[in-house]
């Protein structure tokens, strides 16, 4: 059994709108307006990744944070990066961060 979904599905599930499925995985790219502000998002992913032992891509600059989820597993995007793009989503809006919309 696999929990393999289509970008469809991911785009249709709940939590996710700031980001954006592909074939290649699910992006979302956060405004931070500051360097510091940006470690403190990508400190706060690390501690999620870890947590769910599913690691994302994350790239850091000033102004923004990078991600991308991906089930290497499955060839593709999985209930897993639903989950962990969900808890990404709702640490960068504690940080009061938005995403920035293709």
């Amino acid at each position: 059994m696999t929990d393999a979904i289509t970008p469809g599905q991911f785009r249709d599930s709940a939590g996710v709108s700031d980001w954006q499925p592909r074939d290649d995985g699910a992006h979302a790219l956060f405004q931070t307006g500051s360097f510091a502000t940006g470690v403190a998002l990508v400190v706060e992913i690390g501690r999620l990744a870890d947590a769910a032992d599913h690691h994302p891509d994350v790239g850091l600059t000033y102004p923004a944070v990078a991600v991308r989820v991906y089930s290497h597993d499955v060839g593709g995007l999985s209930e897993r990066d639903v989950a962990l793009a969900r808890a990404i989503s709702a640490v960068a809006g504690e940080l009061g961060l938005r995403a920035a919309r293709a």
